[in-house]
């Protein structure tokens, strides 16, 4: 395992909270982080802080550096071949690939941004790798280099508790530090899909479009399904039976996406065959499934992850900044909706003893967001059905969960086949602020063959809600404020999934947070068989 040392600065307060939060994400790529020499490089944080005396030291001691901040002393500066000049103001940053960048950008989605300030270099030394730059005036700057004569790198972007604190801004470290480690991404990650199902397409095309994943092979019974496949992939190998996709020796991960209650058995079966294990959602139906399988994965050092693609959603995105900013201050109380008024579908979705039921249908996506947004631990969850109309499925028509935490938070999320009347998607309080989000009612319009209009009216859970705040105005009244909601990012579920095989960067879903919603929907289904009483999560 390479190893980091922390070059010890006399850092306080909100920078040496963050740099320990730094220090926690190197860990959790595989790095051994160490306070104290020893280290296969010397991480420098805040070379602004550390005396010449002190660089000096680390000069001699002849290792590979990282000096990360703006402002190095005259012998670090020339060892990095660096002569630093005027800071920039602290602003949006567009960080792109130098000429020498090499890995250092892969799987970025395109330029990255950050929030901070940098010094404009007056000269770099012509043997300086430039890994990464920025832009000021139409000209862009090194703010990551490299200089393999003397082995001291700098990333010039990072000087504040927030910078560091920003998971964008650590993945670039990392990213710098492997680099600086000589360390470089392995051959592609073959994938092949254990069920070419609806969401087969959307795997099919992230992988292709991600740097690192490649498509060998889809096991599925029916013809016309390979089909459809190949025509992302066409040199994928078809297999009509599972036992013959494990026996596979050219597949390195499977994605499972067969029914729900059968995710636990393949996912284990998969992972005994020595292949890392990408897990539709629900994860499972049970905390003991989910265990199994974590242990399972954990004992062959295997990737294990589910496939929670809602949450890089738009407006979860959005109302997860708002949350976490402290904007609406404490948030305590939160509520979730899906639904309308109309017959389920008549697929496995509707048949609780395959999905495990409604509660794990849609809340395998809403409650994953709940728990997402609050890490504290629950202490009870209750849970409501009601089975009034649509009695064709054994689906509940209507559910409610209500997931209390110790803290006293409170996370409630409605599902209803019988909501002729809409709640909102979400509806949050906090106690400086509140936040409604809006159902959106689309149509795509398009004129026929014949020149007559055509109208298609989009699902509403297709359309990201439309986000508003809401402030005190100071008079007894409230303002509102509409938010703005960015696209979403590019594959990012597959771009971490290749991090994470590649470079042991961490992924943003992990098993045990997968594992703690099934436990959640796990509880309220046995509360609302006990006529709503609390539950406790289970233990296995």
């Amino acid at each position: 395992m390479p190893s980091v040392s922390l070059v010890p600065v006399p850092l306080a307060g909100d920078l040496s909270a963050a740099a320990a939060t730094v220090a926690d994400h190197l860990r959790r790529c595989g790095l051994d982080v160490l306070n104290g020499p020893g280290g296969d490089v010397a991480l420098v944080l805040g070379v602004d802080h550390l005396s010449d005396a002190a660089g000096d030291a680390l000069l001699r001691a002849g290792g590979r550096v990282l000096l990360v901040g703006p402002q190095p002393g005259a012998a670090l500066s020339d060892a990095a071949g660096l002569l630093p000049g005027r800071l920039t103001p602290p602003h949006e940053v567009r960080v792109r690939p130098g000429p020498d960048a090499g890995e250092v950008m892969a799987r970025s989605g395109g330029d990255v941004l950050v929030q901070g300030c940098w010094p404009l270099l007056e000269k770099v030394a012509d043997d300086v790798e430039v890994l990464l730059t920025a832009n000021v005036a139409f000209t862009d700057h090194p703010v990551a280099t490299w200089r393999p004569a003397t082995r001291v790198g700098a990333l010039t972007l990072g000087s504040t508790a927030a910078a560091w604190s920003d998971p964008v801004w650590q993945r670039l470290l990392h990213r710098v530090l492997r680099r600086v480690l000589g360390q470089a991404d392995g051959s592609p990650v073959r994938i092949g899909v254990l069920g070419y199902g609806a969401i087969g397409a959307e795997h099919n095309a992230a992988i292709g479009l991600t740097q690192g994943l490649e498509l060998v092979a889809v096991c599925d019974t029916d013809p016309g399904r390979i089909a459809a496949a190949r025509e992302l992939a066409p040199d994928l190998r078809a297999h009509a039976r599972g036992e013959d996709l494990l026996e596979d020796d050219g597949v390195d991960l499977v994605i499972v996406s067969t029914p729900p209650d059968t995710h636990a058995a393949w996912a284990l079966r998969c992972l005994q065959a020595g292949r890392s294990v990408v897990v539709e959602k629900p994860f499972c139906l049970t905390v003991a499934e989910a265990d199994r399988q974590i242990v399972a994965a954990s004992e062959r050092g295997l990737t294990l992850a589910v496939y929670q693609n809602r949450r890089w959603d738009p407006d979860y995105l959005a109302l997860k900044r708002v949350v976490r900013s402290g904007q609406l201050g404490e948030v305590f109380h939160y509520e979730s909706f899906m639904g309308g008024y109309g017959h389920p579908c008549n697929y496995w979705h509707s048949d609780e003893a395959v999905s495990g039921g409604a509660i794990y249908d849609w809340g395998s996506h809403y409650l994953d967001w709940a728990l997402d947004l609050f890490p504290q631990p629950v202490e009870w969850v209750s849970a409501t059905t009601h089975k009034r109309v649509w009695h064709d499925v054994t689906n509940a028509d209507h559910s409610r969960v209500l997931v209390h935490f110790t803290d006293g938070v409170e996370a409630e999320f409605t599902h209803s086949d019988l909501a002729a009347a809409l709640k909102p998607k979400f509806y949050v309080l906090g106690t400086r602020g509140g936040l409604i989000g809006d159902w959106r009612h689309e149509r795509v319009v398009g004129r026929s063959p014949i020149g007559t209009l055509l109208e298609d009216r989009l699902a509403h859970s297709d359309s990201p809600a439309a986000l508003r705040t809401f402030a005190p105005d100071g008079a007894g009244g409230t303002s509102q404020t509409l938010l703005s909601i960015p696209p979403a990012p590019p594959q990012p579920f597959h771009r971490e999934l290749a991090d994470a095989m590649l470079s042991g960067a961490p992924m943003s879903v992990t098993p045990e947070g997968s594992r703690r919603n099934i436990a959640v929907m796990q509880a309220a289904t046995r509360s609302a068989a006990d006529s709503g009483r609390p539950a406790p999560l289970p233990c296995a």
